[in-house]
């Protein structure tokens, strides 16, 4: 399968820029998209659908950055793109599914149930029901049974295509998981928000104390991203050939990703 390393969202928040890394996955029964980033409709009505939380992220809402322009500019259509694999349900993460309505969206049981179905009082602030306002054909998935580079769980999607996997891993959120995907000469791993910034797995680089406070005052399980750091490290720092572990965030990492490397 080829795979398009995307920025879907740049931001400026304190500590330094951010990017929103999608992928999006050329498959024989269409696109696949890995999160969306910002939408066009985030671009036009930002205090609607972003609320506060746009002050402190900063995004810079260029509608050239969104998915939708990005996926034609490829010179494909948006309904090419038949899926979408979602990490999780934060803003920058979903704002484009609107851009895509014939797409299914994919995404745990557990982040479905946090985000739309019975939310605590953090999860009612945290997600901005307007993004999936339009009625998107949620696919839940509850994975469990098969192991993948260590992981206990994680679902092969199979009937989409193969070489994708869900991999479940809470604690940013209720239910946000990684996707892996096979892209022929290796795996990348887009661990989603699990990890903000490369020097948290790779031990070198210096984490800005605004991500890292900001990543400790939004988690829904501290102890568990804690744990999930410390997993990502040991698979990062085993520098397997055939697997790259990237995350949504960190620019240095998405433009290695662009670069080829």
């Amino acid at each position: 399968m080829k795979v398009h390393h995307l920025n879907c969202g740049s931001m400026r928040p304190l500590g330094g820029p951010l990017v929103c890394h999608v992928l999006l996955v050329e498959t024989d029964s269409g696109l696949v998209l890995v999160d969306t980033g910002f939408g066009l409709q985030d671009v036009a009505d930002p205090a609607r659908r972003l609320g506060l939380t746009r002050h402190l992220i900063r995004p810079v809402l260029d509608p050239e950055e969104t998915a939708a322009r990005q996926v034609e500019r490829l010179g494909f259509r948006r309904r090419d793109v038949r899926h979408i694999l979602l990490t999780h349900f934060d803003m920058d993460h979903i704002g484009g599914l609107a851009d895509f309505p014939h797409a299914q969206v994919h995404v745990t049981a557990a982040e479905a149930e946090g985000a739309m179905r019975s939310p605590t009082w953090a999860e009612r602030r945290r997600y901005r029901p307007v993004q999936w306002a339009h009625g998107p054909r949620i696919v839940e998935h509850s994975p469990h049974g098969e192991s993948w580079r260590g992981f206990a769980a994680a679902r092969p999607l199979e009937a989409i295509a193969p070489g994708l996997v869900l991999i479940p891993l809470p604690g940013h959120t209720r239910g946000h998981a990684c996707v892996a995907v096979d892209a022929g000469d290796r795996w990348v791993l887009h661990c989603g928000d699990a990890f903000y910034h490369r020097g948290t797995v790779d031990g070198r680089s210096r984490v800005p104390f605004p991500l890292r406070a900001m990543e400790s005052l939004v988690a829904f399980d501290r102890g568990k991203v804690h744990s999930n750091h410390a997993r990502l490290a040991e698979l990062y720092r085993r520098a397997e050939p055939d697997l790259v572990v990237v995350c949504a965030h960190d620019p240095v990492m998405y433009e290695a990703m662009r670069a080829g490397s």
